[in-house]
């Protein structure tokens, strides 16, 4: 346990170290601010611009959401083609059949949308062909998009113009994806992640059983996977699997780029708002509630923990259950918090097999959406909770709230409240059809309050756009398929929209010069505030389902 707690202090002193200087590059590109890589980087982007023929002039709020919503749902509907196709084209040695097209609707929406749910085994489900034309690209599209849909919001709050959405989605691949995921690919290959396009091999067993072993290029697709936040794994174990994750080292490099832009994000706010100590602020208040949760998690795992002890021995006790040995149980709750905190969804071990303490808080990540939260659109979730704060401390003191000295009117609150509900009411409308249905019951495979605890973390992960599952749950089937690829859709297109709405009303607004008066929202106070406003509305909004879930099942462990 000691070595363990000190390889997650080590772990995350590394991210806090790297953490702002890469939040400064980011603000650095979407800036435009003169840079020596340039003269790499410029050339590329301009040929890339001119060969698509779209035009790089800054775009209002709805041109900027319209060519996001346009370009995304033209690269589902050709991935879709891929994996239907797949049996017929070329690079499939182990002859898989096109995606059944419940299926394919699902992935090739979850992998758009950032989400990475799969409801197939990477070893079976896609050709190298799927996985290397579809799947890649995505891998780097989507996150790509949630980076510069951020970067937009960014500038509208602070009163500069949107930007347009061709150049930010260009500029994210080239100057930050692509040259991140080759240097990280190296490592991880120098670590020994297998790299390769040979096709599967077969081995004989022990017991003379004949074992179909998939070989690819799991250096690259690994490095992609984290640094995105994409989560899907080549093979359907993810990062359990000795291919995809070899070693303690590149566990804990996995933790670490799965939080890298999520953390330096908030600085990146910092410097693009001319504002450091509000990023500094929110970097802050994102930080104390990942190590409150991961704390909590330790802590359960710890039969020594006193708050525990009279809940039980299985309440006080994490079991090795569904866990890697090669990496115990403290890596697996870092992992599993890391994953659903940053909502990237690749695992190292079943979160099925989580204690309820675990589970819950791994549920709790994912409701909250603001624990660090996906790239781009994680900082979105916490600026909208930011300027919820504001407005509830606006009115316990009778003044007019200001967000970067914008008033925040009925406008922006009721585009903030419309995108604060939606998600509720998919989890737990989904949820309720789910468990009343045969179609949603036959793919429970726990009675009771486990069972529903499945059912809830499917939806929860599927609107979060995290990609996580209770894989117990038999999910493989169309009313799943169909059900969480409509929740995966509104719950990323949705709140993107919305909130470029809420930015582009706060750019058309002047700026309200600073008095005595002003609510400062860039010192420690403002972060006290932000958590409670977090966890005040979380918890008025999904205590009752967790209660019916988690902690019900905790109870009944004792």
């Amino acid at each position: 346990m000691e070595i363990s707690m000190i390889a997650v202090v080590v772990t995350l002193l590394v991210l806090a170290i790297v953490a702002k200087p890469t939040g400064r590059y980011v603000a650095m590109v979407f800036s435009h601010e003169k840079t020596k890589l340039d003269r790499v980087f410029m050339p590329v982007e301009n040929g890339l611009l001119k060969l698509s023929g779209v035009s790089s002039e800054e775009q209002s709020w709805k041109k900027y959401a319209f060519t996001l919503l346009l370009v995304n749902v033209v690269m589902i509907a050709m991935v879709y083609v891929i994996f239907r196709l797949q049996g017929v084209l070329p690079w499939n040695p182990t002859n898989i059949a096109g995606m059944e097209p419940s299926t394919a609707f699902n992935t090739a929406i979850s992998f758009m949308t950032n989400t990475n749910l799969q409801h197939y085994s990477g070893e079976t489900g896609l050709s190298m062909f799927s996985q290397l034309t579809g799947i890649v690209f995505l891998m780097f599209t989507s996150p790509a998009t949630g980076l510069a849909v951020a970067m937009a919001f960014i500038r509208g709050i602070s009163g500069k113009p949107i930007g347009n959405y061709y150049v930010d989605m260009i500029r994210a691949m080239t100057r930050i994806y692509l040259p991140g995921a080759i240097v990280i690919g190296v490592i991880f290959i120098a670590l020994g992640m297998p790299q390769t396009l040979s096709p599967s091999i077969t081995a004989q067993t022990l017991s003379g059983v004949e074992q179909t072993i998939l070989r690819g290029p799991f250096g690259a697709f690994e490095a992609i996977k984290q640094l995105g936040n994409n989560g899907g794994g080549l093979v359907g174990m993810n990062s359990a699997h000795p291919f995809e994750n070899p070693n303690g080292m590149t566990n804990a490099l996995q933790i670490i780029c799965m939080l890298l832009l999520p953390a330096s994000l908030p600085f990146t706010y910092g410097y693009m708002t001319r504002n450091k100590k509000q990023g500094s602020v929110l970097f802050g208040a994102m930080a104390a509630m990942f190590i409150v949760f991961l704390s909590i998690s330790i802590l359960s795992a710890s039969g020594g923990n006193p708050a525990l002890e009279d809940l039980g021995p299985i309440a006080s006790g994490e079991s090795m259950e569904g866990k890697e040995t090669r990496f115990g149980v403290v890596q697996s709750l870092l992992f599993a918090i890391t994953t659903t905190a940053s909502e990237t969804g690749a695992v190292n071990a079943m979160h099925d097999s989580l204690l309820p303490i675990a589970g819950m808080l791994a549920l709790a990540n994912m409701m909250l959406n603001t624990v660090f939260g996906g790239v781009g659109v994680g900082l979105m979730n916490v600026l909208l909770y930011a300027i919820l704060a504001v407005f509830i401390a606006g009115l316990l003191v009778g003044r007019t709230p200001e967000f970067l000295g914008k008033k925040i009117e009925s406008k922006e609150m009721t585009l903030l409240a419309l995108t604060l509900l939606v998600q509720p009411l998919m989890i737990l409308g989904f949820s309720a059809l789910a468990v009343s249905t045969g179609w949603g019951t036959e793919g429970i495979s726990n009675p009771g309050f486990h069972g529903l605890t499945q059912v809830v973390y499917e939806y929860t992960s599927s609107v979060a756009n995290n990609g996580s599952g209770f894989e117990g749950l038999g999910d493989a089937t169309p009313f799943w398929n169909i059900t969480t690829g409509i929740a995966m859709f509104i719950g990323r297109y949705f709140s993107i929209v919305a909130l470029m709405a809420v930015a582009g009303s706060l750019a058309m607004k002047n700026t309200v010069p600073q008095t005595t008066g002003t609510f400062r929202t860039d010192q420690p106070l403002f972060g006290g505030i932000l958590i409670g406003t977090t966890f005040i509305v979380g918890a008025l909004t999904y205590l009752p389902i967790l209660v019916l879930g988690p902690i019900a099942e905790l109870l009944t462990l004792s």
